[in-house]
């Protein structure tokens, strides 16, 4: 399974950018796919959830200004951010849970938000 993430770069703040993460190896429409994200000197956290059933989650912080989709015939999760912050600045990395509970990571992509 390869989890393929793409689309970070350099945005002032108050600007959009759209992530995107192509699994391949894998049948994709039956798993949970999920944006984390980690700062620098901080802990990994958790961003947004697209399930398998159709359902999103959000975190508090994202909450309005991000959106997860997922186009399960190409195989790939957007992470669409609007109305970016400095502190959204991170390495975002998507993830992919299978029913069976097993996880995946892609490798990351860096989210820079200048002021």
């Amino acid at each position: 399974v390869q989890l393929q993430a793409s689309g970070g770069g350099l945005v002032q703040a108050g600007g959009s950018l759209r992530l995107s993460c192509t699994a391949s190896g894998i049948i994709f429409n039956i798993n949970d796919m999920a944006w984390h994200r980690q700062a620098p000197g901080k802990q990994r956290e958790l961003v947004a959830v697209s399930s398998s059933s159709g359902s999103t989650y959000y975190t508090d912080f994202v909450k309005g200004r991000f959106t997860v989709s997922r186009d399960n015939a190409k195989n790939t999760v957007f992470l669409e951010m609007n109305s970016l912050k400095p502190e959204d600045t991170a390495i975002y990395y998507c993830n992919l849970k299978t029913p069976k509970f097993l996880t995946y990571w892609g490798q990351g992509t860096l989210v820079t938000v200048s002021s």
